[in-house]
């Protein structure tokens, strides 16, 4: 069976400076967008440009930075784009909502469509069988975040867990220091070390960079 003919762009956009991710088929033209955050319109605008079809969103974890634009995206289309994300990272969101924390008031994720959790394996299509992404845990920076490895590009996208030769912020509510630093550790640093990690902001590095040089976590 011919490999899927994938590739990935990234949008780095907003007052955070947020790279969002687009995980495309080159031959069907559809689409994932991972992580979108604010002004989503220019987001739809980036999608129709390339002419893709947007079939699913997926998100890494439940900071609103991450999640500012997931509401108007789904809902710009007919039906309502799937969203997948983390249970967990979902309730803590619902509870913790980000005018309460940051002052900020943004649209709360409507809905988890497709549930994440560790190990599954995901489609761009949500309708195929055709499985490109591997689901793994990286819990820590928030409850229930989670980083997408495709093993076809060789990238994962790894949201706010790590960054180069950096860490996610702990010192929020619901973060957990140790429990970060072990799941860099176990699900990270255990993917092939030419895998690029594409953060959540800032630029790319690679497991091996990291193993190296991270002075957080040493491999």
């Amino acid at each position: 069976q011919p490999m899927m003919n994938v590739s990935y762009e990234t949008l780095t956009i907003g007052p955070m400076g947020n790279n969002i991710y687009f995980l495309i088929d080159e031959d069907s033209k559809d689409c994932v967008i991972i992580d979108p955050g604010f002004r989503p319109k220019t987001q739809l605008d980036f999608i129709r440009e390339h002419g893709w079809n947007l079939r699913q969103i997926w998100i890494t974890h439940g900071h609103y930075d991450h999640t500012a634009g997931v509401k108007t995206i789904s809902e710009a289309f007919e039906p309502n784009i799937p969203i997948a994300m983390h249970p967990v990272s979902f309730n803590w969101a619902k509870e913790n909502p980000s005018d309460l924390e940051f002052g900020v008031s943004v649209d709360d994720v409507p809905r988890v469509d497709i549930p994440l959790l560790q190990g599954k394996w995901l489609s761009i299509d949500p309708d195929s069988s055709e499985k490109v992404v591997e689901v793994r845990d990286i819990s820590g920076h928030n409850p229930g975040s989670v980083l997408f490895y495709c093993p076809c590009l060789k990238i994962a996208v790894v949201g706010d867990a790590i960054f180069k030769e950096s860490i996610g912020r702990t010192d929020f509510p619901g973060s957990d220091h140790a429990l970060l630093l072990k799941n860099i550790r176990e699900q990270v640093y255990t993917l092939p070390d030419d895998t690029v990690l594409l953060p959540g902001h800032l630029g790319p590095t690679t497991v091996g960079h990291e193993k190296r040089f991270n002075p957080f976590v040493r491999a």
